[in-house]
């Protein structure tokens, strides 16, 4: 069911869409889309691209990927997962740039998901999760701190190190009134959730601050000062100018926008699961996640994924269909038209305390501490992807973890499978093979666990040890698959047994490798006859062929 590419919306529809239903969906879509406003100024600000970007990208692929979701409660949007990757793309190539790497991210989506990729996303490994997303956090808190403080720099630079030189260095400039305004608006929403959770701590920290600077003409930077003001008008439709050097070029940035699109989407959707007790579809939510970051760049927008925190607003206000999310984007699209004007009255350092919080939550430190208990590997690649992270760069922190992890999965598995001759006398805890019986000239081999390239060197190793005896069984009960480099190292194995007179008797095979076995040719070199479902057939056979020379 969940690898089906049908939006949510329709099912919800065919099972019967009630007027309660829409009122549960209309309250959680409104407070929703309330908290999803400072949030889609934030994120955009900190982003590098002007606030409005922010609230076309909350509603544009709001709608999209509510409406064409494989989950009955995603809120999709902006979210800081993006903020390094897109500020670094806006850096170098511009808005033009960023709007060519997410129309691309999001093809790339449609294919995941067409492809039935949802579920293997899922199983990238949580150190890697955790050290990017780690690393994200502290990026962004960094980046955060000359605005929180009212810091007045002429240039900010890119590089991590050179951030905290320049705030150690400027620490001068400090405006004691936004640094107090901010600390009041980090104050408020820390305290706010001990008076209620309906109404966001964000938000009543942004009306309080701003009401602060206008009714007392506060000298602080707004959004007006520095941006000019903020659009109360959709945005139109434009098509970038591409060509293929551009896309080469940004082919490695926009996979990394793919792949956190990909991961916290389905990560939100895991969490939106276990509150509601649904079943998401996750390749139709890679296939939604890919149509709204194709929409979204046309109208001006920026990367887009399922927002978990978003999303638990949703199912916490009694969100139940993906209706809830297209009012939180109409609700958006309403408060742009008639009072996105007020928003340039927002004082900036509000909205970096804003984004201090976000940083905080995001950061899982609790996690990231816990998991210095786990196996080094595992530590390995937490410190590897979470120091490429802060101080080299998002999309080589995040192909440089999964390609350790990769190998570190490997390694696991080749200690895990085994192989060797088998010795009863070191075998008394299997009854199975304490009660078999081998004769003279016959020997066991078993290999334990997948056969596969990082376990076939250690086969052949183990295979070299022994003298060929008259006889060979291959006992492979524990062998549940096998791969191309498995099967040459057995085929090797038969080559060499043919030319030394040893015959080969394979016992206990399973479903996949028996077929993978007949379809390389293996098993019509062994002979049909000498594939045996258990050891014990396979040794009446050696017996039999023993006696008859």
């Amino acid at each position: 069911m969940h690898t089906r590419l049908i939006p949510q919306i329709f099912t919800c529809y065919r099972s019967g869409y009630s007027l309660k239903h829409f009122a549960n969906d209309l309250i959680a879509g409104i407070i929703t889309g309330i908290v999803a406003l400072p949030l889609a100024i934030a994120f955009a600000i900190a982003s590098g691209v002007s606030p409005e970007q922010g609230l076309y990208t909350a509603i544009i692929a709001g709608f999209m990927i509510s409406f064409f979701s494989g989950s009955r409660v995603q809120i999709g949007g902006p979210t800081g997962a993006f903020i390094v990757i897109v500020y670094g793309i806006v850096q170098q190539y511009g808005m033009a740039g960023l709007t060519v790497a997410t129309l691309m991210a999001g093809v790339m989506l449609v294919i995941m998901g067409v492809c039935r990729l949802g579920s293997i996303i899922k199983y990238l490994p949580y150190p890697l999760i955790i050290g990017f997303t780690t690393g994200i956090a502290v990026i962004i808190a960094v980046t955060q701190i000359p605005a929180f403080l009212g810091m007045q720099l002429e240039a900010f630079p890119s590089e991590f190190i050179d951030k905290l030189k320049a705030i150690g260095s400027h620490l001068n400039l400090i405006d004691p009134l936004s640094a107090g305004l901010g600390l009041l608006a980090l104050f408020i929403m820390i305290i706010w959730p001990r008076v209620t959770r309906r109404i966001p701590g964000s938000l009543v920290a942004i009306v309080v601050t701003t009401l602060m600077v206008s009714l007392l003409n506060l000298p602080v930077e707004t959004i007006g000062s520095r941006f000019g003001g903020v659009p109360n008008h959709l945005p139109s439709f434009a098509f970038p100018s591409v060509s293929l050097e551009l896309m080469k070029d940004l082919f490695a940035p926009a996979l990394t926008i793919a792949l956190l699109a990909a991961i916290e989407s389905l990560l939100s959707a895991v969490v939106a699961d276990g509150m509601t007790g649904q079943r998401h579809r996750s390749n139709m939510e890679l296939v939604a996640q890919g149509i709204a970051n194709i929409v979204c760049p046309l109208f001006g927008g920026i990367p887009a994924t399922g927002a978990i925190a978003r999303t638990a607003t949703n199912i916490k206000n009694g969100g139940t269909t993906p209706v809830a999310g297209i009012i939180h984007a109409v609700t958006l699209t309403l408060i742009l038209l008639f009072f996105g004007r007020y928003a340039s009255l927002i004082p900036m350092p509000a909205l970096a305390a804003i984004l201090l919080i976000v940083a905080y939550n995001m950061s899982e430190w609790r996690f990231f501490v816990k998991l210095f208990s786990s196996p080094r590997s595992d530590i390995l690649v937490l410190l590897a992807v979470f120091g490429l992270t802060v101080f080299a760069d998002l999309t080589v922190a995040i192909q440089t973890g999964v390609v350790l992890s990769a190998f570190l999965f490997m390694r696991r598995m080749e200690n895990v499978t085994q192989a060797g001759i088998i010795h009863l006398d070191d075998e008394e805890e299997d009854p199975e093979t304490v009660a078999i019986d081998v004769p003279d000239g016959v020997d066991v081999f078993e290999i334990n666990g997948p056969f596969f390239f990082g376990a076939a060197s250690k086969f052949q190793d183990e295979i070299r040890k022994i003298r060929m005896p008259k006889v060979l069984i291959l006992r492979m009960r524990n062998v549940p698959a096998i791969d191309a480099t498995g099967l040459r190292a057995l085929e090797d194995l038969v080559n060499s047994t043919r030319r030394a007179g040893t015959i080969v008797i394979i016992s206990g095979i399973h479903k996949q490798p028996a077929a993978a076995m007949h379809k390389a040719g293996i098993v019509d070199k062994i002979g049909h006859d000498r594939i045996h479902k258990d050891i014990l057939h396979a040794l009446d056979q050696a017996r039999s062929l023993l006696a008859g020379e």
